[in-house]
């Protein structure tokens, strides 16, 4: 069978898998921790292990904003637990939809006056290969490999004693509609201090959001090991460039 050439099927994706479900974080606490302005000294010395495959439920860092301007760093759940929550969701809450973030009862609050930074290097994406129906999976950074911030909503719930987030997601543009009709927000640094400050009006968040990284993206196909995290799927290798078809 004849294959069709990686950039054909880029160019009519047939869209697998969650957006945003999976990311990267394997550059050095120090590279990541230049983004931002947090105030202990383990916070900055910190030596986190590289992870090159991290998936919804697992535990992540994530920055919001501390005392006197300054920024704190946290640690929860990548899966949103609402404050109000009495179990934890079974309805995926990795994601929040930008269209429905300030209504939505499970986000609404938080969006309000829990919002965060999640630190990043890249995030995968999945099309569907048409000659054998598999999911073909995508690795997606910035030029040069920069750290990002994905923007996203945090909770505490002291029934349930879990600390929580959540990335904020919204239509995809290029070069992202190649691969999938969303993407996650990657925050300009320049709207950081603007989008974690409890005191933004709600009605200027949105417009915040707008000040996004997306159009820089690229992206390379990278082997299916990914497609698991059981197994401890989480090494090097999972990032690295497959030869075009």
């Amino acid at each position: 069978m004849k294959r069709r050439p990686w950039f054909a099927i880029g160019r009519n994706p047939s869209h697998a898998g969650s957006m945003c479900g999976r990311f990267t974080r394997y550059l050095t606490w120090a590279e990541i921790h230049a983004l931002y302005r947090l105030t202990l000294d383990w916070e900055k010395g910190r030596n986190d292990a590289p992870r090159y495959n991290i998936a919804p439920t697992q535990d992540v860092p994530f920055v919001t904003a501390g005392e006197n301007g300054a920024q704190r760093l946290r640690e929860g759940r990548w899966w949103l637990v609402p404050h109000w929550a009495k179990e934890l969701p079974k309805a995926a809450m990795f994601n929040a939809r930008i269209e429905t973030v300030d209504t939505s009862p499970a986000f609404r609050d938080a969006f309000k006056a829990k919002r965060c930074l999640i630190p990043a290097d890249g995030f995968y994406e999945w099309t569907k290969n048409p000659d054998d129906g598999g999911k073909d999976p995508w690795h997606i950074q910035l030029p040069g490999n920069a750290p990002f911030s994905f923007a996203g909503l945090w909770a505490h719930n002291d029934r349930l004693g879990v600390t929580s987030c959540t990335i904020i997601t919204e239509p995809a543009s290029e070069p992202m509609t190649r691969l999938h009709d969303r993407q996650p927000v990657i925050l300009d640094p320049a709207w950081y201090d603007a989008w974690l400050d409890p005191s933004t009006p709600t009605g200027e968040l949105k417009p915040i959001l707008a000040h996004d990284l997306d159009g820089e993206l690229q992206f390379h196909r990278v082997s299916r090991e990914v497609n698991a995290t059981r197994g401890g799927k989480d090494h090097p290798g999972l990032i690295a460039p497959l030869n075009p078809l």
